[in-house]
């Protein structure tokens, strides 16, 4: 069964503490912003990490890619 960009949007929000995800994507190709003040003090690497473990093992497989946009809401609010 495909993922939808709507399923990612929800687990990512519910796995990452006050969480806002907009996601885009065909059914496995897909495309997240995610804006989370559990970033803040992160760098990029692990804000993109928090948002892969959500998803383990499907990632490469049921999500066959997934692009990842991290924002602490420190940075959201200087845009």
């Amino acid at each position: 069964m495909s993922a939808t960009p709507e399923e990612l949007k929800e687990r990512i929000e519910a796995s990452i503490p006050g969480a806002v995800a907009s996601v885009t994507g065909d059914g496995h190709h897909f495309n997240a912003v995610v804006t989370a003040p559990a970033f803040s003090g992160l760098n990029r690497l692990a804000q993109h990490r928090l948002v892969y473990d959500v998803f383990g093992s499907e990632v490469g497989d049921r999500i066959h890619a997934l692009s990842i946009q991290t924002r602490t809401s420190e940075t959201e609010a200087t845009r």
